[in-house]
């Protein structure tokens, strides 16, 4: 049974910064890509990063390059995203989610945690 576990979240004025964790279990995590994705009041979710199973490729949307990072940590089954630089409009419920298939590039994500809420304001 796979679950994902968000923690970091809360509320951060423009400019600040976030850390958000992601823990992960049920299956090999080392072998799996991971994404966070976002979904603000009134909008669908939308994908926000990607990393590899190994670690070395990411991607982001491209509202948050250069200010959002996206890392994992295999040995402790943990995805992070460093939110620098925040802006009233990253204000969203934020969600880890693992690949469906393990050793690709695909982008196809199949469980998600529950959410953690992140609110920048002005």
């Amino acid at each position: 049974q796979v679950q994902l576990v968000e923690s970091g979240g809360g509320l951060v004025q423009a400019g600040g910064s976030l850390r958000l964790s992601c823990a992960a279990s049920g299956r090999t995590f080392s072998t799996y890509a991971m994404a966070w994705f976002r979904q603000a009041p009134g909008k669908e979710r939308e994908f926000v990063a990607r990393i590899s199973w190994g670690g070395g490729r990411t991607s982001y949307t491209d509202s948050v390059k250069g200010r959002f990072t996206i890392s994992r940590d295999n040995a402790k089954n943990t995805v992070y995203l460093q939110m620098n630089s925040l802006k009233p409009e990253d204000t969203a419920v934020y969600y880890c989610a693992i690949a469906k298939v393990p050793y690709t590039s695909s982008t196809e994500f199949d469980h998600w945690g529950q959410g953690t809420q992140d609110t920048v304001s002005s």
